[in-house]
This record gives C-alpha cells, sequence and structure tokens, in this order.
C-alpha cells in the first residue's frame, strides 16, 4: 500500500529534475509554483539560489514550514525540508487538508520508515493520494558555498559540531556518538552527490578516526544492494575516465590551532575575518546614509572579478577594481546619454535596475548599439560591489594595522628573527582581539615557553583589560598533551619557504578618481606554503617510494607521533568501503603508488577560507583534476577565539 502511494528514490540529483529548470522538465518549470522549506533548506539554497533565480525557476513564493499558510488550491508546492518528526507532523496536516495541487517531497536526509507510513496515512485520510508526485531522498545535508567548499552547518554559537562542542568538559558520550553519527552521515551525502567511493585516509585516535570508521560502514551498506545504491556513477567514471580512486583525507581541527586566529591577506579570508563573510553574503554599513547593505559575492558564477581574484592578495585585487573601473568608464559616458534620451536619469541603484528591466524588454528594438547595455549595467553594479567591499576592507587594515600583524605572523609560523619582541610590537596595536590571537599564535609556535615568557603574555593581556581564558585553555592543552611540541615542528616544517615579500609601500598606485587610497599599507606578496593540513594531504598522496624519510617524519611529529618512525602508513588509518576483507600493507602500499587527481580535504571541528585557499593553490601546482575543501562549519577568527575563551573558562 505505501509502496504504491510513495516511491522514494535513492537518486539525489532528482531534486534538480523538478526544480532546478532540467529541460526534461522544463513544462514544470514554467508552472507557477511554491517552495515550502525548513531553516536548514533554508541554508542550503541561499548560497545557491537567490529570490531572482527562484522566481526565474517559477517559484511565485517561497515559504516556511512552521509559519501560518493558506492554502493554494490549484498551484504544485515543493517541500524542501529536513526529515524531523516536527516537521512530518506539519506536511502531514498539510496532506490532511489537501492545501495544495500536487505535492512534490523533497527531503534533505532519509527519510526513517515510521515517518513515511505517518505521510501516507495522513494522504489516506485527506483524500490526496493523488496528488502526491514524488517522495524523495535527497541526500544534501551539507552547504555548498562553492564548486569545491562545502561545510556541513552554518555556524551558530551553540553548534554541536564547534570545536568547543567537541572538548567541553563534561561532555556526555550519547553527544559524542550523535555528532560523529550526523558528521558521517553529512560526508556521506557528499560522497553521494560527487558520486565517488574515495579511499579515506585520516590520524588515528581522534574524532576524524572515528568519523571515518562510521563513513566506510555507511558506504559498506550502501554498496551491498548492486542494483539499487548511489554509486553507480564512481564505477563509469572508474571504468573510463580515472586510473586512480577519489582520495577523502579527514582531519582534526586540534592538529593546526594557529591557523584558525591567523590574519590573513588574502580578498575572501579578509571578508570572513573583518567582514564575517557568512553564505556568501556580507552586510556593510553605510555610515553616511546610515542604511545597511548586503552583498551576494558570487552568486550566479558571472563575477568574474571574484571568480579569479577571492584567494588574491588585497593589493592584487585593488588594481583588478581599478582596472575594471576604467574599462567601464570608456562607456560611462554612452550609457548616461542613452539615460537621457530615455527620460531615466539619474547614477542610483534605482535607475539602473529599472533601466535593465526595461532593456530587457526592448533591446531588440533599440539596435545594435544598446544590445551591450544590460551587460555594462551589470558590470557597474559588480564594481560598484567590489569598491565598496574592497574599501571597507582598506579602512580596517588601516585601522587595525592588519597589513603589520599579517607580516609579524608569518615571521612568527617561520620563526624567523623579530625587529623587537612581540610584546613590544603590540603596544601599537589598539584592537584587543587582534593582541590576543597574535599572542595565541606566538604561544603556539614556541616550542617552549619559559614561565617568565608565558607571564609577560598574561600581564599584557591584563593591562590591556583582555581576557585570558583562552591563553590559558592553550597553555594547558600544551602542558597536558604536548600539543606545543606538535604545533611548532609542524608549523616549522610546514611554513618552510613561506612568509612575505614587501615590494614597497603604495604610495599612491590607484588614482584618486577611485575610493582606494593605498598610502601607508604594506604592499605584501605572501610566498606559496603548504599549511599542516595541506601538507599532511600532500604527505598522504605522495607515492612512498617518493615521499622520503623526512616527510613521513614531518607528518608523525605534527600529529604527535614519535619522529623515529618514519611509517606514515601506522600512523595513519586507512579505510576502502569497496574492500571486503582488512586492507593488508601490501594493498595500501600499492594503492597509495597510484597518487589521486581527486582530492577531498575534511576537517573535523571547524575550518576557514585560509586553508580552503592554500588547498585550492596546492592542486594548481600539482596540477589536480580536483581538489574540494570541506569542514564541519566555517569558523573565523573571532568566532574562534571565542570557542578557545569558553573553554578556558569551563576548565578554570
Amino acid at each position: 500500500m505505501i509502496s504504491q502511494i510513495f516511491r522514494p528514490i535513492g537518486a539525489f540529483f532528482e531534486f534538480s529534475h523538478y526544480f532546478l529548470n532540467n529541460p526534461i522538465y522544463k513544462k514544470f518549470t514554467q508552472v507557477w509554483k511554491i517552495l515550502i522549506l525548513d531553516k536548514a533548506a533554508q541554508d542550503i539554497i541561499s548560497p545557491l539560489l537567490p529570490v531572482k533565480y527562484l522566481r526565474d525557476l517559477g517559484v511565485t513564493l517561497h515559504l516556511l514550514l512552521g509559519t501560518r499558510r493558506e492554502p493554494l488550491t490549484d498551484v504544485p508546492a515543493v517541500y524542501f525540508v529536513s526529515p524531523s518528526d516536527e516537521n512530518i507532523d506539519l506536511m502531514s496536516e498539510d496532506l490532511k487538508k489537501a492545501m495544495y495541487d500536487s505535492f512534490y517531497c523533497n527531503f534533505i536526509s532519509p527519510l526513517a520508515r515510521p515517518r513515511l507510513e505517518s505521510l501516507a496515512s495522513a494522504a489516506v485520510h485527506g483524500g490526496a493520494v493523488a496528488q502526491v508526485q514524488k517522495v524523495v531522498d535527497q541526500y544534501l545535508n551539507f552547504i555548498s558555498l562553492e564548486d569545491d567548499l562545502f561545510v556541513l552547518r552554518r555556524y551558530n554559537e551553540n553548534s554541536a559540531f564547534s570545536y568547543y562542542a567537541m572538548n567541553a568538559p563534561g561532555i556526555t558520550d550519547v553527544a559524542v556518538n550523535s555528532m560523529l553519527e550526523a558528521i558521517a552521515d553529512g560526508l556521506f551525502a557528499v560522497c553521494a552527490t560527487m558520486g565517488i567511493v574515495p579511499i579515506i585516509r585520516c590520524p588515528k585516535g581522534n574524532a576524524a578516526e572515528m568519523v571515518a570508521k562510521k563513513l566506510d560502514q555507511k558506504l559498506r551498506d550502501n554498496l551491498r544492494d548492486s542494483r539499487n545504491n548511489l554509486f553507480t556513477m564512481d564505477g563509469v567514471r572508474m571504468g573510463l575516465l580515472q586510473t586512480s580512486r577519489p582520495l577523502l583525507v579527514i582531519g582534526d581541527r586540534g592538529a593546526d590551532l594557529a591557523t584558525m586566529l591567523h590574519h590573513t591577506w588574502t580578498y575572501q579570508a579578509l571578508m570572513h575575518d573583518v567582514l564575517e563573510l557568512d553564505q556568501n553574503r556580507v552586510t556593510i554599513n553605510n555610515v553616511a546614509s546610515g542604511k545597511k547593505k548586503d552583498y551576494d559575492m558570487g552568486t550566479g558564477g558571472t563575477d568574474k572579478l571574484w571568480n579569479n581574484h577571492k584567494g588574491s592578495a588585497f593589493p592584487t585585487v585593488a588594481e583588478a577594481v581599478q582596472e575594471d573601473l576604467d574599462a567601464y568608464r570608456n562607456s560611462e559616458e554612452e550609457i548616461k546619454r542613452l539615460k537621457q534620451a530615455m527620460g531615466m536619469s539619474g547614477d542610483n541603484e534605482a535607475a539602473d535596475e529599472a533601466m535593465s528591466t526595461l532593456l530587457a524588454d526592448t533591446t531588440a528594438k533599440l539596435g545594435s548599439t544598446v544590445t551591450s547595455l544590460p551587460q555594462l549595467l551589470e558590470a557597474k553594479r559588480l564594481i560598484d560591489l567590489h569598491t565598496n567591499v574592497a574599501t571597507t576592507l582598506l579602512d580596517s587594515i588601516k585601522e587595525r594595522k592588519l597589513d603589520v600583524l599579517f607580516e609579524l605572523e608569518q615571521k612568527l609560523l617561520q620563526h624567523s628573527p623579530l625587529d623587537q619582541p612581540v610584546t613590544q610590537i603590540l603596544g601599537n596595536i589598539s584592537n584587543q582581539e587582534d593582541v590576543l590571537r597574535v599572542l595565541i599564535i606566538a604561544f603556539l609556535c614556541q616550542e617552549t615557553v619559559t614561565q617568565n615568557g608565558y607571564d609577560q603574555m598574561i600581564n599584557l593581556l591584563k593591562e590591556r583589560g583582555i581576557e585570558e581564558s583562552a591563553l590559558n585553555h592553550v597553555q594547558k592543552l600544551k602542558s597536558i598533551s604536548q600539543l606545543g611540541s606538535r604545533v611548532a615542528s609542524a608549523h616549522t616544517e610546514e611554513h618552510q619557504g613561506a612568509g612575505t615579500k614587501t615590494i614597497s609601500m603604495f604610495g599612491k598606485l590607484l588614482s584618486h578618481s577611485s575610493k582606494f587610497v593605498m598610502e601607508g599599507v604594506k604592499n605584501l606578496v605572501p610566498k606559496e606554503h603548504n599549511l599542516p593540513l595541506t601538507k599532511m594531504v600532500d604527505s598522504l598522496n605522495t607515492p612512498p617510494s617518493s615521499a622520503g624519510i623526512s616527510s613521513a617524519v614531518g607528518i608523525n611529529q605534527m600529529i604527535g607521533g614519535a619522529s623515529q618512525t618514519p611509517d606514515i602508513d601506522e600512523t595513519f588509518s586507512f579505510f576502502d568501503p569497496k574492500l571486503m576483507h582488512q586492507p593488508t600493507k601490501d594493498t595500501i602500499l600499492q594503492t597509495r603508488q597510484h597518487p589521486a587527481h581527486d582530492l577531498i580535504l575534511f576537517v573535523v571541528g571547524g575550518g576557514n577560507y585560509v586553508e580552503y585557499q592554500n588547498l585550492v593553490d596546492y592542486g594548481k601546482r600539482k596540477n589536480l583534476a580536483r581538489v574540494t575543501y570541506g569542514c564541519t562549519e566555517l569558523v573565523n577568527p573571532t568566532q574562534f577565539c571565542d570557542q578557545l575563551t569558553r573553554l578556558g573558562r569551563a576548565s578554570d
């Protein structure tokens, strides 16, 4: 009975077929419909589909499942929600009332049998059996922010996936197991969406290994059903396109705390640090007007400057914005003339938007000259966006001396000599959080810190009125688990050859006609280097014959192993869901002889844009076909400082 009413489909792209304008279902796209979401689905969709895109797909209304909704009996409804008990109850009520013309039920994660039966019963009672068109398990319980970047959850202070939650005193075994299960579910959904069954590597003896074990089992369970598993495309890819298997490396945040606090110099990471970039969106306060303005970064993939320079050093971005501005000005006079001719003078955004709407309908009538105007107006919108964002970043760089802090931290990470002691340099830094971040990094990057040196750091924090709980927590970690030697040795090795190069001062690099006056800001060019987790990926993806003893030693030191044990395969666990038996040492060595061209790094306990860009740069240098960075959640330095502070308070 139930199977006749509801036919759950394991194909995770069914949602795109019915909702994202797949040509096969174009008729459905042209029909007006409503989209019904929950909060989790909102987080998944918002970075990918702004309201304008939803309208283009025929969605005239999008509503939250838990809000009051009026019946629309002649309109199809597309549900995209988590299969929670609360959501199932709300959907059941909709079915009993037959609120919509038809129902397309898409669940973020698999729907359990009892909940499926509840929906079926509600459809029967409401006489809505014929209206239920599809019930689909989407396996989409993760958030895709870029083509090569995903997170499992949007950050919030009380997240169960945070570094704080994983290390909080008194956390129960039940809570830990629930958290690890949810992380493994999210990674399984990522594998299903990418259509891959990867080889899994992770350090032994931490949360990453427990996640890897659970993920390995989930993949095995799915592969048992050869007729109805989610990975048929993996077999096609292996048979036709690839000679090596994808490699998924699961790392633990505890392997590298310093990078989470590091002041950065690249565009996207600066936005995350300074402007709290969230879900690919930033909010900027306009001091003059007193209003806030939201900007969507990179939505739709048409922003060439963002695509080309989100990982570039800030001065390079400033030059790119100026170049785009100069190119646009060549056409500006023509645009103004045409606006005046059409009675739409003015430079405000409303006039531009009205102009774009009008031109979309009348371009063919206005002739070849006007044909390019919509593109020019879109170019102007993007230039205004990046000019406003970069100007705001520049103000923060000057106010907080972020270029000085970045250069200082690079020297600390390299163990390069400083012109003066860290505590003295920080005397000129006014932002309290910046002072705390630099001190923690300085503490982490020293193999040994004398009691006198530690007291000096604590006294500086007290003098500045800064809570010292975060530094106390890191000090306890160092004394209990020898974190200091691990992190220090990691950063000594991983950052060799790193650092910055100061070209010159930006006299007046950009013209006075733009909003950029870069006077007094250092033109720092970061050198290429591998961060600790990128180095871990490289070591695991390097054939044993060329890895050498030193690589294995370095990686062992990083995760706390003995430096005299050069065998990396004894330090890292190996899982292959396609193997029916336990892998032997020969099997592992044979697998490593064929480096993967498809790499995924996933970090348990939080990640950041600095690591993401570092992995992307590594993939480009190695000419890899695809690299992907993922983490439980993206955490900016302010948020991570807060987590360390709360851990310090809890352990006092």
